[in-house]
């Protein structure tokens, strides 16, 4: 299966705060809000919704096509993807402005705040596109600017190429109207609990009038694992998979996502497809960065074995 994966490609710049933002933050005066947190650790990684999910998919033995856009800074970051074999074939330049960046905060109850610049993804390449449509058998679109989300999904319907939608922090940009189309041209939507309930909310539907439109909804919820519910009646929980350690949950959820989906086209059913979701996200956690882990194939098995009871070829 030939994956394609439209979204972003992101210079992740990750803080860790010692402390709660909850302690910082005077409920009485969020009007005139002005804080400071101090992080106790910085460090710059190559990031973006797309390029973390096909991260995960390389260290799978998957082939992403990956569509998307860097700026005038974005050499070091192509040469990131090529060393660790990911095609930039279909990756535009804006050689006007900066890549996207993102400054991430992560605080001791593992709560985020981000602050982000689109920078060039607002003007990823049409052709680019085009080019990679033909050889896609699957298609993730994942958050970008609305209007390039749009497109992207109008071509995917035209090729008859099914979608997971995966609108992320985008969620909030959308009309209801819009929302409702994106989820019932999708084969998949996934999102995290809190992204589902937005997206309930903007649509006004129920969860299970949702799931009708989903065909297959996949949330995902932290320690607790995932859960899949299909619009024939069929409902999955999964456990999480324990990381040996605690380093940082940035780029867990995109880790989840491209296990999930390489078992998906390797025909596993969706149970083994979220239990490898949950390996790969592991992985991620036990990392400082969104693409810093490694694990081979035999690693990889051994661990779902030992979560899971079951075995596992890949």
């Amino acid at each position: 299966m030939s994956f394609l994966i439209s979204g972003s490609l992101v210079h992740d710049y990750i803080m860790d705060f010692p402390d709660r933002f909850k302690d910082h933050i005077l409920a009485d005066q969020i009007h005139i809000l002005n804080v400071c947190f101090v992080a106790h650790r910085l460090q710059r990684s190559w990031g973006g919704t797309a390029g973390n999910i096909a991260y995960a998919v390389k260290m799978l033995g998957g082939e992403p096509l990956l569509v998307s856009a860097l700026g005038k800074d974005g050499e070091p970051y192509r040469d990131h993807l090529k060393r660790v074999g990911i095609s930039t074939e279909y990756i535009s330049t804006d050689t006007t402005q900066l890549s996207a960046s993102a400054h991430i905060i992560t605080d001791a109850d593992d709560n985020q705040i981000t602050g982000f610049f689109g920078g060039p993804l607002a003007s990823i390449d049409d052709q680019d596109l085009e080019r990679a449509l033909p050889l896609a058998t699957l298609a993730l679109l994942s958050p970008n600017p609305k209007p390039i989300m749009i497109k992207h999904a109008r071509r995917f319907a035209e090729k008859q190429i099914p979608m997971i939608f995966d609108a992320g922090q985008q969620i909030t940009t959308f009309d209801p109207e819009e929302l409702w189309g994106m989820i019932d041209r999708s084969a998949f939507v996934i999102g995290n609990d809190y992204e589902v309930k937005l997206m309930q909310e903007k649509t006004g539907w129920t969860i299970d009038a949702f799931v009708a439109h989903a065909k297959t909804l996949i949330t995902t919820l932290g320690s607790e694992g995932s859960r899949i519910q299909t619009s024939g009646g069929e409902e999955i929980q999964v456990r999480s998979c324990p990381p040996k350690s605690l380093e940082d949950p940035t780029g867990a959820g995109d880790a989840f996502r491209g296990g999930f989906f390489v078992g998906y086209g390797r025909g596993h059913d969706l149970k083994t497809c979220a239990q490898m979701g949950s390996v790969s996200a592991s992985y991620a956690i036990e990392t400082y960065g969104t693409q810093e882990y490694r694990f081979t194939p035999e690693e990889f098995c051994e661990r779902y074995q030992t979560a899971y009871g079951e075995e596992l070829e890949i």
